[in-house]
């Protein structure tokens, strides 16, 4: 009768933990750190401060550390996977295609934002003695810097774009030498495999993450920072939401065919991710596991995915250029055109590519300074709230790269819409699998 009580006992506090969805505990995070960081500013308590940002530095940390072999594994895999895709080179124009049309949508939407507020106009900000950052983003840097000049620099260096560009190169080669490459193509499927596992171990620490990025930016900079920057903030937010709930929602209506809310039911572990760790890239393999959850093809997904989360961003290179620019200019008193509008859609269509997917937009911003002939010390003003910024541009992002594959795959018949309308599953229990082995397994399942 004594060995009742302990056979009946509750869990402990850890397999509880466990237990609890993964967007509660995200959640959790948030408000925690949110209280944290408020009570860490508002008595002082240094040791509070420093511990919330040590805690989130660490684990931007251990994003970052993945990211070269990630990057350079998940497109060479893609890449070289496309050869078993059917009608491959469609679905990837395809893919291209919807990429351009959402990022004009975002850059409307922000122009059109900043046309009507003037984010810049009365913030009586000082610019003295602000200094332009040591590296500009201009054309000819950007078109210059996607071939490497040291591969092994472009991964201590973690220049994503380099790597993007070195994995697409050897997945074609791939491609053309055929079973001859078969040992590179497996060797890299296995280094991406022991990546992915890794980087879970990583992203089950999200909840502990988010309570040290969110708090350490409340502890730091406090809501005194965001007034002469409240409505260029208000902007950010406003448009990325618009693109995010709004027109991400009506493509998926009336251009897939798809109930919306069965996308955010599906994807928002991914969107949530990205918002606290304001990585594209270190967010990817969440962004893939909800994207076929939501019933893309996992041969396609293994392309677009990747291939999104270094081009497509609807957040850092198209609402937020434009209404920095339209910023920068205001308080510059600098005039701004029509032409000059024009050219802001051309940089944030053609240049997204330049952001890389790591944290930050600063690159596609003096690109858009640069190109426009505005003053490029303005960046300075911005790099304060720049963390602010950064976490629902990202979500936005991150949202992008699920959608555009999802309305490829419904208009090209493809899509699994059983699955597209019943997400379902812990997204942290699901075994880690790359096409290749999927489809390898497929036959002998059968």
């Amino acid at each position: 009768m004594s060995a009742a009580p302990d056979a009946t006992a509750s869990p402990s506090l850890l397999t509880r933990v466990r237990k609890t969805p993964f967007w509660v505990q995200i959640v959790a995070g948030l408000v925690l750190g949110v209280a944290l960081g408020y009570l860490a500013r508002t008595a002082d308590i240094s040791w509070l401060a420093t511990t919330l940002e040590t805690i989130g530095k660490i684990f931007v940390q251990l994003l970052k550390l993945a990211v070269p072999p990630l990057v350079f594994t998940a497109i060479v895999v893609s890449v070289a996977n496309l050869r078993n895709v059917t009608n491959a080179a469609r679905l990837a124009g395809r893919t291209l295609l919807w990429f351009l049309i959402t990022s004009l949508i975002a850059v409307a939407i922000g122009l059109g934002l900043g046309l009507l507020t003037n984010p810049g106009q009365g913030t009586d900000l000082s610019t003295e003695g602000l200094k332009a950052p040591k590296s500009s983003g201009t054309w000819v840097d950007f078109l210059t810097g996607i071939i490497p000049t040291n591969i092994v620099t472009s991964f201590t260096e973690v220049n994503v774009l380099q790597i993007v560009f070195l994995a697409v190169v050897v997945g074609a080669a791939i491609i053309k030498l055929g079973d001859k490459a078969a040992p590179v193509l497996k060797l890299n499927e296995t280094v991406l495999e022991l990546t992915q596992t890794a980087l879970w171990w990583v992203i089950r620490l999200s909840p502990l993450g988010t309570l040290g990025l969110i708090g350490k930016s409340v502890a730091k900079y406090g809501w005194d920072l965001l007034e002469p920057f409240a409505t260029l903030t208000v902007d950010v937010y406003v448009g990325c939401a618009l693109v995010l709930f709004v027109v991400y929602s009506l493509l998926l209506k009336f251009v897939g065919g798809l109930n919306p809310l069965n996308f955010f039911k599906g994807a928002w572990p991914a969107i949530q991710l990205a918002f606290v760790s304001r990585s594209s890239v270190g967010t990817l393999p969440v962004t893939r596991r909800v994207t076929e959850r939501l019933g893309v093809p996992s041969d396609y997904a293994s392309f677009a995915v990747p291939f999104g989360a270094t081009t497509k961003m609807d957040g850092c290179a198209a609402i937020y250029p434009s209404l920095a620019a339209i910023f920068v200019a205001q308080v510059y008193g600098v005039h701004l055109g029509i032409g000059d509008y024009l050219l802001i859609a051309f940089v944030s269509v053609i240049g997204s590519a330049a952001t890389a997917g790591l944290t930050g937009a600063i690159v596609m911003l003096t690109l858009t300074l640069s190109t426009l002939g505005l003053p490029l010390e303005g960046v300075g003003l911005l790099l304060a709230i720049d963390p602010i910024l950064d976490m629902v541009r990202t979500a936005t992002n991150v949202a992008g790269q699920v959608v555009t594959p999802i309305i490829v795959a419904a208009r090209e018949g493809i899509l699994d819409r059983t699955a597209y309308n019943n997400p379902q599953g812990d997204l942290l229990a699901e075994p880690v699998a790359i096409p290749a082995q999927a489809s390898a397994k497929a036959p002998a399942a059968a």
